[in-house]
Formats: C-alpha cells, sequence, structure tokens
C-alpha cells in the first residue's frame, strides 16, 4: 500500500489526498501492530497536539524560552481558548494540563540527573524553574524521592514519554 506523507511531525502526518476506507483500514492495522493508534476524533486529538507540544518544548528546553507560560504558548498554537483546551484536556487525560507540564519537566529532570552531567542549579535554570528548592519540591512530589536521592538510585526509574 502506497501511502506517501507531505509533511511528519511528532503525533502528525499530513497526506497529499483522502485515503480511500481500504487505505484507511491498512494504515489503522500497521499503526496498532508498530504500538499506535490513529486519533479520529477531534477531541483526542487536539488533547494529542497539546501533549505534542508540552513534550516539544520541556524536551527541546535549549531551544524554547521556558519563562514563557506554556498556557499563553498553547493557546497561541493551537488557535483556541485555552479555558476549554484545559477542561477538555482534564476531562479526557484525568489530570491538568499543569500537571501533565510538571510530570514532563520532572521526567526531562531524571534524565538530566541519569546523564549525570549538569548540576542541580543548571537543571532548574534550563527547565525554567525559579530555583533549586522549587525543582526539588516538585520532584520529590512527583517521584517521592529528592533529586539528590534518584540520583544515587542505580537504576533510574524513567517512564516513557507516552506513559506520563
Amino acid at each position: 500500500m502506497d501511502i506517501q506523507p507531505v509533511r511528519i511531525q511528532l503525533g502528525e502526518v499530513e497526506l497529499e489526498e483522502d485515503l480511500s476506507i481500504e487505505q484507511m483500514s491498512y494504515l489503522r492495522n500497521w499503526l496498532s501492530e508498530n504500538g499506535f493508534e490513529l486519533l479520529d476524533d477531534r477531541k483526542m486529538v487536539l488533547v494529542e497536539k497539546v501533549k505534542n507540544l508540552v513534550i516539544e518544548t520541556v524536551h527541546g528546553a535549549d531551544k524554547i524560552d521556558l519563562t514563557i507560560k506554556l498556557s499563553y504558548l498553547i493557546q497561541q498554537k493551537l488557535s483556541i481558548d485555552y479555558n476549554y483546551i484545559s477542561s477538555l484536556f482534564s476531562t479526557i487525560e484525568g489530570i491538568t494540563i499543569e500537571q501533565y507540564i510538571i510530570l514532563q519537566r520532572v521526567e526531562r529532570a531524571k534524565e538530566f540527573l541519569a546523564y549525570n552531567e549538569l548540576t542541580l542549579s543548571e537543571i532548574a535554570h534550563r527547565l525554567g524553574y525559579s530555583s533549586v528548592q522549587y525543582l526539588s519540591t516538585q520532584f520529590k512530589k512527583a517521584t517521592g524521592f529528592t533529586p539528590t536521592h534518584f540520583k544515587s538510585i542505580k537504576e533510574n526509574a524513567r517512564k516513557p514519554l507516552d506513559q506520563l
């Protein structure tokens, strides 16, 4: 089955033309066999766009200024009222966008700690935290460990981004 994408980016594929029912079925099966799913529901697509934007922002912290409020960035990029997006996200995901952002930032902090190349102060700065104490507080609340204790654990329990 020949399906040619025009553009591919995290969570999205743009095609030149609409797919036939047969092609759509093939694509749905192929994605499922490879651990993915095709989202048809507009609300689910919107939530995935929010998640992708958060992931791109937090995990691309060297490229994007984290002092910009993510709520503003989400509303600006998606051109939809933030209160609506926030309510929809909470309903579908069972957590707020803010909680999801914290989970992503903590996961990124875990990554930095595992590499052992940056100080806590540098990690806090890269992730847009106002202080090491604020990072440590959120980290402990999310993981049950202080960053220092987490760093000392041999097998750092990191989670895949799609399981946050």
